[in-house]
């Protein structure tokens, strides 16, 4: 057993063993009450890695002492779930703990599901995708609970380890280890909330640690060296990934300059510039808008020339970029004008395009009817330009307005030259 990697052997035996998780399987919830009566439902367990979905499976299977299998999807064949429905019929009830659940197939779907569907099979289901966007809908459907998963606090990380050091039966506990709460604080930091790599991480460094007088000393430096990197989680294109630039733009709009260079940090140790750059763009015009119109501008070259420099010196411009964007005046007022107008098309409301706004470049518009069209340039008015008072819109879309300025920055001045010119027209 001691051959076992260290985060495998210290995996909870019973539902009481588990640190952190409380808000779902904590011994005032119903899950935990329903187990402990003997009800285990089928459920769907979300989260990153190393969180506990796959301990919070063996724990379950502890209290219950129900036959336990454990599959992957990506790796399961129909041969292994026939196997898994046979040993139900045998023994009448069974927990089946499908790890990566998103990639399961429908060969696998259409062997397994009458027997979660008839209670034969009870289906632990793991995912680190969004359920509700990568998990078929039929596995969705049969699963009672869809709970998702926090990442462990700094204090669940502690206790792990502690456990872990004390355990004499699974753990390090038979072996004298000189290890201070200041070393233990900095490996539960390193960790970033994934118990796997806390257990990892402390396994790592006892190895690595001298032995002095029969008792293991631990070094700082030696935790500062395998600690680099081990908070980096995030694969291109998975739901982790969306969350980390939904946060990064949410970051922005609310102007959190610190919280937007943490997520753009996290963002760009996954690697994926590309998709990094096309969010900051996208953020530029949709939420700083017409308040700074520069940004765009700006924007578009911090992009540009990250793409050019590459990593690790693309950091350099985008974080110009992120900061500018956090303590710039910001609007919605555009993009928002423009889906209102969408919204107006897609429900029907549209009307003829009045005869003088339409093509005249060729012979017999005139016979057509379109003319009359006033060219603002030969009006001009003020410093603004040229303008002229004439209909635009369709005779059964007068007076509707879309965009709806936001007083703020450069917009400012925009939204009193629209107030300006409303002013102007003559009542319709």
């Amino acid at each position: 057993m001691q051959n076992e990697p260290l985060a495998f052997r210290m995996r909870p035996r019973n539902l009481d063993e588990v640190v952190g998780q409380q808000h779902i399987i904590g011994k005032e919830t119903t899950l935990y009450k329903m187990i402990q009566n003997g009800h285990v439902p089928s459920m769907l367990l979300y989260g990153e890695p190393g969180i506990g979905k796959t301990s919070i499976a063996h724990a379950i299977a502890g209290n219950t002492k129900l036959p336990f299998f454990s599959l992957n999807a990506t790796h399961a064949g129909k041969k292994d779930i026939e196997q898994i429905v046979g040993e139900a019929r045998l023994v009448g009830k069974v927990i089946l703990f499908l790890d990566e659940i998103h990639r399961f197939n429908k060969l696998q779907q259409d062997t397994l599901l009458p027997h979660v569907e008839n209670g034969s099979i009870v289906l632990i289901g793991a995912t680190t995708e969004n359920p509700f966007h990568d998990v078929n809908p039929a596995i969705r459907s049969r699963c009672g609970e869809i709970l998702q998963l926090k990442r462990h606090t700094i204090e669940d990380i502690k206790q792990l380890i502690r456990n872990a050091l004390t355990d004499q039966e699974r753990g390090l506990g038979k072996i004298e280890i000189d290890i201070s709460d200041e070393q233990i604080e900095k490996i539960a930091i390193a960790a970033n909330g994934d118990a796997r790599k806390s257990l990892t991480l402390l396994e790592s460094i006892y190895f690595a640690s001298d032995e002095v007088d029969g008792k293991i000393i631990i070094k700082d430096h030696i935790i500062e060296h395998l600690s680099k990197r081990i908070g980096v989680y995030g694969d291109k294109g998975g739901s982790h990934f969306y969350n980390l630039l939904s946060a990064l733009q949410k970051s922005v709009r609310g102007s959190d300059t610190n919280a937007a260079l943490y997520y753009l940090a996290h963002l760009l140790e996954n690697g994926d510039l590309i998709a990094v750059c096309r969010r900051l763009l996208v953020m530029a015009y949709e939420d700083i808008g017409l308040a700074n119109p520069d940004v765009g501008a700006h924007v578009y070259a911090a992009t540009e020339s990250a793409k050019v420099l590459g990593l690790p010196e693309a950091r350099i411009p985008l974080a110009n970029a992120i900061i500018e964007m956090c303590l710039s005046s910001k609007s919605n007022s555009a993009y928002s004008a423009l889906d209102s107008a969408i919204a107006m098309i897609h429900e029907g409301k549209t009307g003829d395009i009045p005869s003088h706004l339409r093509d005249a470049h060729y012979e017999g518009a005139k016979v057509l009817g379109h003319v009359g069209y006033k060219y603002p340039h030969d009006t001009p008015i003020g410093t603004f330009g040229g303008w002229v008072d004439q209909q635009y819109l369709p005779d059964n879309l007068i007076n509707v307005e879309f965009y709806k300025p936001v007083i703020a920055g450069d917009e400012k001045r925009m939204a009193a030259i629209y107030d300006r010119l409303k002013n102007f027209k003559s009542p319709k």
